[in-house]
């Protein structure tokens, strides 16, 4: 699915957009565009509606972007798929649709699309490689925002194989860090159980409860990180092709309440809701097609979970 490789894409004085800045990944891609000398231009989702085809082109025709991070959409996790299936399909159907096809309508020059790893099926081979997309059913506690992720996927090859637009998808892993969404009821799984143990911690309690049985297998990545890869996949990355954005390791659920109950000083029990859903039993990346590029994540996870752990005390306790 390759149109003949790469091609350097310098982001020097360019406007680049990324929308949703104020999400977790548009902060990153903020700080690191921010060395850049370039001029970023930034909305949220109350600035502008991109779930209004109008609007969308409306502000696209004058702000003018040559390059576009398709960072925004409607994200939580297991819990909030559950309860808000139409939200997450229809509001991640329309932000992609509009902003790829007027960016296509615009003349945008570069845009990144940003997938995610629960796109793939949940009985994926492991480490997933990019070429088993669509190849079998999706995990159910996910499906409704990964349908309309693929969508999204599938429209930025459709413009590039049609009008020869230089769009490019990449898949992070699943990523955490300073703006994570610490909402209790549609956060992922590291920010959820900060909360968990950071009130645990304030109450004194005993004993913290986890969802699930603690051995499904995830590989986490530090934002900041993650940015620094789709910034230098935005400038030298162009196939038809998506691209995984991970590390190749994983730790189970326990071992990551673990660390992040040591890292907050929870010393209470661990407790294991076998009654709730566990998700998908393993997500791995193969990340070698980005490992080939030269790029590789230098933050480990307590390191990265104490920074992020310091980002909610400040900001968000």
């Amino acid at each position: 699915m390759s149109d003949g490789g790469s091609k350097n894409y310098s982001l020097t004085g360019k406007r680049v957009w990324i929308n949703g800045y104020r999400g977790m990944v548009g902060q990153a891609l903020v700080r690191q565009l921010e060395t850049i000398d370039c001029e970023i231009l930034r909305t949220t989702s109350e600035e502008l509606d991109l779930r209004r085809q109008a609007d969308a082109e409306d502000w696209m025709n004058e702000k003018k972007p040559e390059a576009v991070f398709l960072c925004a959409a409607t994200v939580g996790g297991i819990l909030a798929n559950n309860t808000r299936p139409a939200e997450f399909l229809y509001d991640n159907l329309a932000i992609e649709a509009n902003v790829i096809h007027g960016a296509w309508r615009t003349g945008v020059e570069k845009l990144l699309y940003l997938g995610t790893g629960c796109m793939y099926p949940r009985e994926a081979p492991q480490p997933i490689p990019e070429d088993c997309l669509l190849t079998g059913p999706l995990e159910p506690t996910n499906e409704w925002y990964a349908v309309a992720k693929i969508a999204g996927l599938k429209m930025c090859q459709a413009y590039r194989r049609q009008y020869g637009c230089d769009f490019i998808t990449a898949l992070p892993t699943n990523l955490y860090g300073p703006g994570d969404n610490f909402d209790p009821k549609d956060s992922h799984v590291i920010p959820a159980l900060i909360l968990k143990a950071h009130a645990a911690k304030a109450d004194g309690a005993k004993a913290m409860e986890v969802w699930g049985s603690g051995t499904p297998l995830r590989e986490f990545l530090y934002v900041d990180d993650a940015a620094k890869v789709l910034v230098f996949l935005m400038q030298a990355y162009s196939e038809e092709a998506h691209i995984n954005v991970g590390l190749g390791k994983e730790l189970s659920i326990r071992e990551v309440a673990e660390t992040i109950v040591r890292v907050v000083g929870f010393e209470g029990e661990l407790v294991f809701d076998t009654k709730k859903p566990d998700g998908m039993p393993r997500k791995l990346l193969d990340a070698s097609r980005l490992s080939k590029l030269g790029q590789s994540s230098a933050t480990g996870l307590e390191d990265g979970l104490n920074r992020t752990y310091a980002w909610f005390l400040e900001n968000k306790a």
